[in-house]
């Protein structure tokens, strides 16, 4: 509260505004339409994005896309096929299709979200630990604010410490702890309705809206900055999809979440029309005495667990991020056999627990980091509307009349609180925006640094033709065995090819240039993920393995050879070629052929990855100087190296280096 003298008629206001918030945002919004636009069970703002990648021609924003792989994803289990309705006259689709410009705006806004939703995984742990041990302040006023903060950040660091043995090993405990506190929690509110005020449900009317925004003015309007945290969480749910169904959200939503939060926050109202001066700390004063300490430990342990929800929703985004090559390379751990989203990085584990603690003693209030924190949520919630809006208009088919009328109602609402968030930049609101701008630029330094390395390898691939001359030149001296090399490109012969073979003077007798292709779906089934191909000469084929933004990737598994040499066997048989084809002659017959890659796999594979350096003159830009010069290389030196990510047995793993001179 920020009114001087809080009379009965803001209070009222107040829980209107919050009635009504929760009610369109929390459940019409986002329980009844966005909770529709998940992603194979999957949520979030990448969700959003990979829905209208896999309903438009977006390839443009995914460098390793080709038209031909292109057309084979649109066949994967997990891949939302567009309708023959589609097809048509979609005006909206046609016109992002035709337009890079708004295509890039839209990947732009996507990164924003993500980055919103990173800062919110920083201060969601701080402000939800710091604001419920607060509550020691009530029964011992002589408890300094320096003890709060200190205790906070022992329960922050040993909530950070326990990530690593994974959220299943404490999960069992989350749903009782939530159970009871939105048990206990609205009937403290109940109790305070029968006491204080029974008639505070007159509060639901819009008419105390106006009343609260006509006696209160511009006051009124700075108000609904504290407003606002009323409904954080909801794109945390949204996030955290994965976890749930849709179907157990909506109804733990609508008959728990939603009665529990209206009649805590009816009952907290009560209490402060009869006791105004204490709005400061008003959840905790309405709490009776003789239970208050069981409240404090539910509620302190209820904090834990949206902590670790924000906590874990991060992990999942980093990853994302990752698989789509808009994140460095960080190590991400399997905390669970049964459960696929539940993951553990450390490096961003650490991070963000080193974040937390210094949001915490740089601004030791939960008001200040309140500030922050609603700046984070309004403009992730705006994101949201928006990518919704087009979701609804391009593969949905909404009517447009429907489409406007969501889109004015949810604006109008959330950039209202917008202007009320944005004044609080001063106060500690800058910091959501200074993680975001820190993490936008890691994004876009590392997605620009490996777009620069793709279009060189694009440009200075070999052709078949030199692939051909190449192997004439080494003639019979094939060495036993599998090479896998990587590389970006879909099609031709990585550059670092002729480089190997120009120090080594050698190369394997069974060649697979491989091709690591994250699809914008969830995941993709094993019986899909290979794509292989002969490219024309003896023992040399052509691999593309597919991997969803929550597959992993594991090259050390004995069965990825296996998988790999299973589908070329597979292809070979059903391909039956005739033998006068050019390019089939050396290969000989089927079984022949299979014979080679099968003496080939006993003698075992290696895996070669290049580790490129990228050389520009000075004549670039600037912002390719900054960002492919400066950070992406800082950025290759420090993350996690291509084979631990890709989990590359290190006894089979050879790196080799080359300088892309991007003259």
């Amino acid at each position: 509260m920020c009114a001087s003298t809080p009379n009965e008629e803001d209070f009222l206001g107040i829980l209107s505004l919050i009635f009504w918030t929760l009610s369109l945002i929390g459940v019409f919004k986002y329980v009844w339409v966005v909770l529709q636009a998940d992603d194979h069970g999957e949520g979030g703002t990448f969700a959003l994005y990979s829905l209208l990648c896999q309903h438009m021609r977006m390839g443009n924003n995914a460098r390793k896309l080709s038209e031909r792989s292109a057309k084979s994803d649109t066949q994967l289990s997990h891949f939302h096929r567009i309708g023959d309705s589609m097809v048509g006259g979609n005006k909206v689709r046609v016109w992002l299709e035709g337009n890079k410009k708004a295509q890039q705006v839209l990947l732009a806004v996507v990164m924003m979200g993500t980055c919103m939703l990173i800062g919110d995984g920083v201060l969601t742990p701080a402000i939800s630990v710091l604001s419920a041990v607060q509550g020691i302040q009530v029964p011992a006023p002589s408890v300094t604010n320096m003890v709060i903060v200190w205790v906070s950040a022992i329960i922050l660091i040993v909530l950070f410490m326990a990530q690593k043995y994974g959220t299943d090993k404490v999960s069992f405990l989350f749903s009782p702890i939530m159970v009871m506190w939105f048990l206990a929690t609205p009937m403290v509110g109940v109790y305070n309705i029968a006491k204080h005020y029974p008639s505070v449900f007159k509060a639901f009317s819009p008419r105390y809206i106006f009343l609260f925004f006509k006696s209160n003015g511009k006051h009124g309007w700075l108000m609904l900055g504290g407003i606002v945290l009323c409904i954080t969480g909801a794109e945390a749910m949204f996030a955290d999809m994965g976890h749930f169904n849709r179907l157990s959200i909506q109804l733990a939503f609508c008959f728990v979440v939603y009665p529990s939060v209206i009649l805590t926050y009816a009952g907290q109202a009560a209490y402060l029309i009869i006791h105004p001066n204490d709005y400061l700390q008003g959840f905790y004063k309405m709490v009776p005495t003789p239970i208050f300490w069981p409240m404090f430990l539910i509620a302190t342990l209820a904090a834990i667990v949206a902590s670790q929800s924000l906590i874990t929703a991060t992990f999942s985004v980093i990853r994302q991020s990752m698989a789509l090559d808009y994140f460095p390379r960080v190590k991400v751990v399997h905390t669970s056999e049964d459960k696929e989203g539940q993951i553990y990085s450390p490096e961003v584990n650490y991070i963000l627990m080193v974040l937390c603690l210094v949001v915490l003693f740089g601004f030791r209030s939960a008001t200040d980091i309140g500030n922050a924190f609603g700046v984070a949520v309004v403009f992730v919630m705006v994101i949201t509307t928006c990518l919704m809006t087009i979701v609804m208009l391009v593969i949905w088919q909404t009517p447009w009349p429907l489409v406007i009328g969501f889109f004015s109602i949810f604006i109008c609402v959330e950039g209202l609180y917008l202007t009320s968030v944005v004044t609080k930049v001063p106060q500690g609101g800058w910091l959501p925006f200074a993680i975001s701008i820190v993490v936008a630029i890691i994004m876009a330094s590392w997605n620009n640094g490996r777009q620069k390395k793709f279009d060189f390898e694009s440009k200075n691939m070999l052709t078949k033709e030199n692939l051909g001359k190449m192997l004439i030149d080494i003639g019979n001296f094939r060495v036993p065995g599998i090479c896998f090399f990587y590389s970006d490109l879909l099609h031709g012969v990585p550059p670092i090819v002729s480089h190997y073979v120009r120090n080594v003077r050698a190369l394997h007798k069974v060649l697979i240039f491989t091709t690591i292709q994250h699809i914008p779906v969830k995941t993709v089934l094993p019986t899909e993920r290979f794509l292989v191909g002969r490219i024309g000469f003896k023992g040399v084929y052509r691999c593309v393995i597919r991997y969803g933004y929550m597959d992993m990737m594991n090259a050390e598994n004995t069965d990825f050879v296996e998988q790999v040499v299973e589908s070329l066997i597979e292809h070979i048989e059903s391909s039956l070629l005739p033998l006068e084809d050019w390019e089939l002659k050396e290969a000989g017959d089927s079984i022949t052929e299979i014979r080679y890659i099968l003496e080939a796999k006993e003698a075992g594979a290696v895996y070669v990855l290049g580790r490129s350096e990228l050389k520009l003159e000075k004549t670039s830009s600037f912002l390719d100087r900054v960002l492919a010069g400066t950070f992406y290389p800082f950025l290759n030196n420090i993350c996690r190296s291509a084979h631990s990510s890709m989990k590359i047995p290190p006894q089979n793993f050879l790196e080799v280096g080359m300088c892309y001179d991007l003259n």
